[in-house]
């Protein structure tokens, strides 16, 4: 199995996903079935921490597609220069007209400030462990812990994030490994635990299942 993985492992994949697959495939059939299929892709990151959060932040809940298009104009605005300092001197007015909502404006200002004051730097979270890592992202409004723990996944490439309030998550676990009974947050979690220290990779690997399109942020 480890040698069939690695003929079609993504040569951008992070560091630790090539043991990761291995051990997930040692631990039962579902998974090593699930790695084989979807070998063909990996966790990718979108870009630097700034940018990475300011599409979290732009496509909280809305369609993939109405985040992209909105995304689209906000960089438009932007002049492709995503940086805080630029997106601090648009208006509220020309921000408003890609799409954002006063709020989410208000969620891009927060972020752009903290990014200004160096609380984005990647050496500064890269000294954090994953939990005060998400506590310190916590801090800018708009972001909550599951989006925290997104852009540890796909920014910081952290292996072992486990956003147990995903429904993704909750679904995918349900189906391939409880015949579609309803799993929550305290039985995701318990199930997490001999996933350890790989539980980003099995995450990603839950969702592929429940849909084949690559999930990048």
């Amino acid at each position: 199995m480890a040698a069939s993985l690695r003929l079609n492992l993504d040569p951008h994949a992070p560091d630790y996903w090539q043991a990761a697959c291995e051990a997930l495939a040692l631990q039962s059939p579902v998974w090593a079935e699930l790695v084989a299929r979807h070998s063909d892709r990996a966790l990718r990151s979108r870009g630097a921490p700034y940018e990475t959060m300011l599409r979290s932040l732009v496509g909280q809940q809305i369609s993939v597609k109405a985040a992209d298009a909105v995304w689209a104009r906000v960089v438009e605005a932007l002049n492709g220069q995503i940086n805080s300092s630029v997106l601090l001197a648009l208006s509220d007015d020309t921000l408003k007209a890609t799409g954002l909502s006063r709020q989410k404006i208000a969620y891009a200002r927060a972020l752009s400030e903290f990014e200004q004051q160096g609380r984005l730097e990647l050496t500064l979270l890269d000294g954090m462990d994953d939990e005060a890592c998400t506590r310190h992202l916590c801090e800018i409004k708009g972001v909550g812990r599951w989006t925290a723990q997104m852009f540890l996944m796909f920014c910081l490439r952290r292996p072992d994030v486990w956003p147990v309030d995903d429904i993704g998550v909750q679904r995918g676990i349900s189906r391939q490994f409880f015949e579609g009974e309803p799993i929550g947050p305290k039985e995701a979690l318990q199930f997490g635990e001999k996933l350890k220290p790989w539980r980003t990779v099995a995450a990603w690997y839950l969702w592929r299942s429940l849909d084949p399109a690559v999930v990048d942020y």
